[in-house]
């Protein structure tokens, strides 16, 4: 069996051991004599499997008990929606902080429904760096403040977070989600699509405190309301159910390792092993600024695009795939989440080692 490094930022590599349990677990499941992809979402069966994944994110995520869990589907572009809709009710007003491609989209949509303050832009520069934000920068009675807390395509995160006072800060986690200890009281709400760092694409995670739920716009779709789906144990509708499953398999697999601490070790020792090489080497560089680098994506170019076009085949020949960067940043961009072993980052970084000496 031949298996690549693949650095895709989405969807991207699970754990070997989870794909091989699921393998394993494919026909039948704890001996209920069917896969998971047959279950009736009604079933005692998968109420077993949905409840336990819920309690393992609770667990390894210290999520407090005033604030709900909810597995939805739309991914995290459709959190776009949903929030100014049932957070931006009272004073029809939010803040937003532009960091990247999905801010600036956020931010779009949201201002479909309410008013909204860009209160801070980083696309001066590319979205290399975090603007300073702190709370004399919110708009008076803004109902929420959003903020992209790791920006995929442009390998910034908040390693501080920013001081915004009462206001209640909504974050897409979408691409750092279980990839560090998170302080979940600082948010009234925290959104992350599956498919980089949790499970398959198709589940989109919504962690919301109990108090921001039931206060919808009055003409907002049943399927928008976060009030369906925390009353309903996110099964109003048949929910994506070899989606969760699989992340349930994943929050074991964490837990199992030693929880988000240790797993954050891990992050930190591959990302020092690449972000040493760039800033050591004479041919390839970061793309951001070192005080806001991300541990999970990691864009670097070399000065040429024939050579940065070179580097990306020829990688790809080694076994290792989907580094090229996303159009708007050019040149190639490794994406590390939790499931990329330290050996990969090891044997990218000597690729590169080789690629620079024979170029």
């Amino acid at each position: 069996m031949a298996r690549v490094y693949n650095f895709s930022a989405g969807p991207s590599m699970l754990p070997l051991e989870v794909l091989e349990r699921a393998q394993k677990e494919m026909l039948d499941c704890n001996g209920s004599g069917q896969s998971v992809m047959e279950m009736s979402h009604r079933s005692k069966e998968y109420q077993a499997i949905i409840d336990e994944a819920e309690a393992l994110l609770r667990e390894i995520m210290a999520i407090p008990d005033n604030y709900k869990v909810m597995f939805l589907q739309g991914g995290a572009s459709t959190q776009f929606s949903m929030v100014p809709l049932n957070l931006g009710n009272k004073n029809k007003k939010a803040d937003y902080v532009i960091t990247g491609q999905w801010a600036k989209k956020a931010h779009q949509e949201a201002s479909r429904f309410i008013e909204t303050n860009a209160i801070a832009s980083s696309a001066d520069k590319t979205f290399s760096y975090l603007p300073k934000v702190d709370k004399s920068m919110i708009t008076p009675g803004a109902d929420y403040v959003h903020i992209t807390y790791n920006n995929t395509i442009y390998g910034t995160h908040y390693n501080t977070m920013p001081d915004f006072g009462d206001t209640d800060v909504v974050t897409d986690m979408s691409s750092c989600i279980l990839s560090e200890e998170v302080d979940i009281s600082k948010f009234g709400l925290i959104y992350a699509g599956a498919q980089k760092n949790m499970g398959p694409a198709g589940v989109t995670l919504v962690i919301a405190r109990e108090d921001l739920i039931g206060n919808a716009a009055e003409n907002t779709p049943i399927m928008l309301n976060y009030k369906t789906h925390s009353e309903n144990g996110s099964m109003y509708n048949t929910p994506p159910t070899y989606g969760i499953y699989i992340c349930k398999l994943v929050y074991e697999w964490i837990k199992n390792l030693g929880g988000i601490s240790a797993m954050h070790e891990i992050n930190v020792k591959k990302a020092k092993i690449l972000y040493d090489f760039l800033d050591s080497s004479k041919m390839f560089r970061g793309t951001v600024v070192p005080e806001d680098r991300s541990l999970m994506n990691v864009p670097f170019v070399t000065d040429s695009d024939e050579l940065n076009a070179k580097f990306i085949e020829e990688s790809k020949k080694q076994g290792f795939v989907n580094l090229k960067g996303h159009r708007t940043v050019g040149g190639m961009r490794a994406s590390i989440y939790n499931a990329m072993p330290v050996e990969g980052v090891e044997k990218l970084v000597a690729f590169m080692k080789d690629f620079e000496m024979n170029n």
